[in-house]
């Protein structure tokens, strides 16, 4: 006789107790009511000190010059760096009548949700163990005011740790860009990522390699400072396209100091965007 109740393994027993039939248990975390959030993008690297923040505030940027309202959770809460990116120097967070946080707007219109904007300092460090770090990505999430987002951008932290665990089971993902550089060991960096996104369901969209190559200014040709690049052997080992390959240059970094992302041109990301609009 089948039991509800039941602790035991049915498979030593041969019953097929109702308790066991349910199917995998979802993890998302709803929205508040206010808010809604049309698509969910997830920026992915297996590794740190790849470009993953700098990806995320361009598409962020190319997605609302498009027209779509756009908006980016800053889930790298040990280390984010979003609002710098943005200018956004001042705590920009407000609050509703009824508790919400209200995201900083970028000047174009973006709008930013970032552990830097609840601190009193950006200078202060966030030294809080995995499960705060997940707890405030959650909060995030369900309770600041995403008013009709078409699409969110999610800087995550490198790795597979606590958080991209989080942001993979609480919100409703419907695909990643995996980051990278040209070094050799990018070929198990990728892996990491492309595997563990496997395991939890999550859909792929493409690589992004970062660094790719630097445009010499006297006769334009293209320098590997890094060596030759892995990425067209690892995209075919995984069956993934690469959507983009940004170079080094001396005007990312300057944007990204004096706080004018929005205003930097990025026509190597037109094969990401297109994809984030397929997601």
């Amino acid at each position: 006789m089948s039991d509800t109740s039941c602790t035991h393994d049915c498979n030593s027993c041969g019953e097929s107790c109702t308790s066991r039939q349910e199917g995998p248990k979802s993890f998302l975390e709803p929205l508040n009511p206010a808010s809604t959030v049309k698509k969910v993008i997830g920026i992915v690297s297996g590794k740190g000190g790849v470009g993953k923040s700098l990806v995320t505030t361009m598409m962020a940027v190319r997605m609302n010059a498009k027209g779509y309202k756009t908006a980016i959770l800053d889930a790298d809460i040990t280390g984010p760096s979003i609002p710098k990116a943005f200018g956004i120097t001042d705590s920009g967070v407000g609050m509703t009548p009824n508790g919400l946080m209200i995201p900083a707007t970028t000047s174009t219109g973006i709008e930013v949700m970032s552990a830097n904007l609840v601190l009193d300092n950006e200078t202060d460090p966030v030294i809080w163990r995995g499960p705060v770090i997940a707890g405030a990505v959650k909060q995030f999430w369900q309770e600041a005011l995403w008013e009709n987002v078409d699409y969110m951008f999610v800087d995550m932290p490198p790795g597979t740790g606590d958080v991209p665990l989080t942001v993979f089971q609480s919100l409703p993902v419907d695909g990643i860009l995996i980051v990278t550089s040209p070094q050799e060991l990018v070929s198990m960096i990728v892996a990491k990522a492309v595997n563990m996104a496997k395991k939890m369901n999550i859909p792929i969209l493409g690589l992004v390699e970062n660094m790719s190559y630097l445009n010499c200014p006297g006769c334009g040709t293209k320098i590997h400072v890094f060596g030759e690049s892995h990425i067209d052997e690892v995209a075919g080992i995984h069956d993934l396209p690469i959507l983009a390959r940004i170079p080094i240059d001396p005007n990312i970094a300057a944007a990204v100091d004096s706080g004018t992302v929005e205003y930097l041109e990025s026509p190597w990301l037109d094969e990401a965007v297109l994809a984030a609009e397929k997601a």
